[in-house]
C-alpha cells in the first residue's frame, strides 16, 4: 500500500455529510458523482483496516435550496441520464430543509461534511467557507484554494507567480465586449486562430467554444459572456491532453498520468459524459520522463493554491515535447468511471477506499 494510506490501525467507523448537486450548470455531473459515492459505500471494503462509512446525502437544487433528507435519497435513487447543461430547466418539487443551509446541515450528526459540488456555488469556496465558520471538518481544499481552482484567470495568476509553463492567453471584460466588441477582437487576433474561448468561472467545459475565424469568436465571446463577466481567451496547441491526480494535504502524491483520448475538435461537455464519446488511457503513452516532469508540475500546481485534500491537474503535451499546465480542479469529476479515480485506481487505490483516504485527510486538516 502507499504512504497515503497509512493513518493509523483498526477499523473506524465514520459517518459523512455528502453535499451534492447544487446551482451551477454541473448539476447533473455532482449527482452522478454523489450517485457513485452512495453505490460503493455500500459494498464490503476489502481492505479491513480501512473505516466502515455510511454517508448521508443531501441535495441541494438549483435554487439553492435543500431536500429533506429522504427526498435527497429519493433523487439519488433515481436512474442518471446526462443532458446539455440548461439554466432554464424547472426545479424538481421535492420537500425542502430549512431555507437557512448551516441550521439543516447542523442539525446532521456527522463527522465530516464531502462537499461533492462541481462548479460555482460549490467548488469555488462558497460553501468552504460557511463549512470553516460553521467549525465543520470537510473533503477538499480550503476558501482559497477553491477560489483560485475556479476562476481561471486567477489560477493562471498564481500559476505565472509559480513559474508554471503555460499557453497565451488574455482576460476579457464582458461590458468591455459587449461595449467595444471591434476593439476587443483587434486585441485578441495577435493569440493566432484556433483559440479557446471560455468563461472564467465554469468547469465541465460549459461554455466553452474553439474559435477558427473573427465570426466565430464573436460567436464564443456572445456565448461566454452569458455565464461570467470575466472570460478567458487562449492560444490553441497542437497537443495531447493529460491529467495527473494528486492525493494529500502538506505531503501530496502525485497518481501515474492519464490521458484523454476523444475524435471532436475539443473536449466538450457533450464528448466528456456522452457514453462512447471519450477513453480513457492509464498510465498515458508516454516517456518516462515526460511522465515524472507531468507528476512534478502536478505538485507544483497544487501548492502553487495551497490545495488540500485532491485535485486533478490538466496539461498539454504538444507535438514539440513541451509541457503546459492547462488548470486544476479541486473537486474533479467523481464517478467510479471518471478520471481522478481511474487515476488512483492504477496506483492501487480502490475507489472506496479513496473516499476513506479523503474522510481521514479532511479530519486531519481540520485538526492542523
Amino acid at each position: 500500500m502507499g504512504a497515503w494510506l497509512q493513518h493509523g490501525e483498526g477499523m473506524t467507523q465514520r459517518t459523512i455529510l455528502l453535499l451534492c448537486g447544487g446551482r451551477s450548470d454541473e448539476h447533473e455531473v455532482s449527482l452522478a458523482s454523489a450517485r457513485s459515492v452512495m453505490s460503493a459505500l455500500t459494498q464490503p471494503s476489502l481492505n479491513s483496516s480501512r473505516a466502515d462509512i455510511s454517508a448521508i446525502p443531501i441535495v441541494i437544487d438549483r435554487s439553492g435550496r435543500l431536500y429533506s433528507q429522504e427526498a435527497s435519497q429519493q433523487l439519488l435513487d433515481r436512474p442518471v441520464a446526462f443532458s446539455l447543461p440548461n439554466m432554464s430547466k424547472t426545479l424538481e418539487t421535492f420537500p425542502t430543509e430549512d431555507s437557512l443551509a448551516s441550521n439543516a446541515i447542523a442539525n446532521i450528526h456527522a463527522d465530516v461534511v464531502f462537499p461533492l459540488l462541481h462548479g460555482p456555488y460549490g467548488e469555488d469556496g462558497s460553501v468552504q467557507g460557511l463549512l470553516k465558520l460553521m467549525g465543520l471538518p470537510f473533503v477538499g481544499a480550503n476558501v482559497l484554494a477553491s477560489a483560485l481552482g475556479m476562476d481561471k484567470l486567477a489560477m493562471k495568476a498564481a500559476f505565472f507567480a509559480a513559474g508554471l509553463p503555460q499557453v497565451a492567453y488574455q482576460a476579457v471584460n464582458r461590458h468591455d465586449w459587449r461595449a467595444n466588441p471591434d476593439e476587443v477582437i483587434l486585441r485578441l487576433e495577435p493569440l493566432g486562430y484556433p483559440m479557446f474561448v471560455k468563461p472564467a468561472n465554469l468547469g465541465s467545459s460549459v461554455g466553452v467554444s474553439k474559435a477558427v475565424s473573427s465570426r466565430s469568436l464573436r460567436r464564443a465571446l456572445d456565448l461566454a459572456a452569458r455565464y461570467d463577466k470575466r472570460i478567458i481567451v487562449e492560444e490553441a496547441v497542437n497537443a495531447r491532453e493529460l491529467e495527473v491526480g494528486v492525493l494529500g494535504n502538506e505531503t501530496p502524491a502525485a497518481s501515474p498520468v492519464g490521458e484523454i483520448c476523444h475524435n471532436s475538435s475539443f473536449y466538450d461537455y457533450d464528448t466528456k459524459y456522452r457514453e462512447g464519446q471519450a477513453s480513457l488511457q492509464i498510465p498515458a503513452n508516454i516517456d518516462n520522463a515526460v511522465a515524472a516532469q507531468c507528476q512534478t508540475l502536478a505538485l507544483r500546481a497544487f501548492e502553487a493554491i495551497d490545495a488540500s485534500g485532491l485535485a486533478r491537474v490538466d496539461f498539454f503535451y504538444d507535438d514539440t515535447g513541451r509541457i503546459y499546465v492547462n488548470e486544476i480542479n479541486t473537486m474533479p469529476g467523481f464517478t467510479q468511471t471518471s478520471m481522478y479515480p481511474k487515476l488512483w485506481q492504477a496506483a492501487g487505490l480502490s475507489y472506496r477506499d479513496l473516499i476513506v483516504e479523503l474522510v481521514e485527510l479532511a479530519l486531519e486538516s481540520h485538526s492542523s
